[in-house]
């Protein structure tokens, strides 16, 4: 069961994401909803980077992503959309998925939360904490989805699993997917993994992703990554203070902390790199 926002944090997330339109439990309050939230709050890991303790609880995620002003991971992210989904009436089921299960197999199932949601009798696919790449929901079913400067597939796997792909953008993706209710004991198990594992690709790697209207900003380690409608342009970071520069004038983060993260982004990108 899902704890819907209480009245006055539905308000102040709506605040936090610059929505004052409609409050409908309909298709187009789902999509300006969705959208309003990806363009606002971006995904990033900075906590699991600090050491920080994180969860899949949703009053954490409201502490953190409202009123913190700060933005999150997947579990926090749908955590907290799902919440405030539930205020509004809307019919929403926690999913559990696994990023790049073809590759990886059972052990990614997880190592990822999104949502089903109905709306005017049917069901979409809402995720806006796929690192800020789905703009607007899309249809539970077989389709082909454009969101530019993504495109890709909704589709059923041969094992009888949903699967959401990226196929063309800045960083083709994918995850497969449960559309009944997730094991919250297995998301609460793999979010733990991911924050503290040093095998974790969230623990060996910062990351900082924002959607834009046409599109995306990526941040990995040093190099930020920018795609629009006219393809991808690269820059790599050369110190702490661009770093944190960085973090507050395009993401809308002010953690001056991050500058303490430097040393060890150069390590990995050194790692990653300079064998190359």
């Amino acid at each position: 069961m899902i704890e819907p926002l209480p009245p006055a944090e539905l308000e102040a997330y709506f605040e936090r994401i610059g929505h004052s339109g409609p409050r409908d439990a309909d298709l187009p309050t789902l999509t300006a909803l969705h959208r309003a939230h990806v363009l606002t709050i971006p995904f990033e890991n900075l906590d699991v980077q600090f050491g920080r303790s994180l969860s899949t609880d949703g009053r954490a995620a409201f502490a953190k992503l409202v009123e913190a002003r700060r933005g999150g991971w997947c579990y926090e992210q749908n955590g907290l959309f799902a919440r405030a989904l539930a205020a509004l009436g809307f019919p929403v089921t926690r999913l559990s998925g696994g990023v790049m299960r073809a590759l990886r197999g059972e052990e990614a199932m997880g190592t990822h939360l999104c949502l089903r949601v109905s709306a005017e009798g049917r069901d979409y696919l809402a995720d806006v904490g796929f690192g800020s790449t789905q703009l607007e929901p899309v249809p539970l079913e077989d389709h082909d989805w454009d969101q530019a400067p993504m495109a890709g597939r909704v589709q059923r796997t041969d094992d009888g699993l949903w699967q959401f792909a990226i196929v063309s953008g800045p960083m083709p993706l994918s995850y497969d997917f449960h559309a009944e209710p997730a094991d919250e004991a297995l998301l609460a198990r793999l979010c733990d993994w991911q924050a503290r594992d040093p095998e974790s690709l969230f623990v060996q790697n910062l990351v900082v992703q924002q959607r834009l209207p046409d599109g995306h900003l990526m941040l990995r380690g040093k190099v930020l990554t920018e795609t629009g409608p006219h393809g991808s342009s690269d820059r790599e970071l050369t110190s702490a203070e661009e770093l944190v520069d960085l973090l507050r004038t395009r993401f809308a983060l002010d953690v001056p902390e991050a500058a303490s993260l430097w040393p060890a982004v150069e390590v990995r990108h050194a790692a990653l790199f300079d064998a190359a």
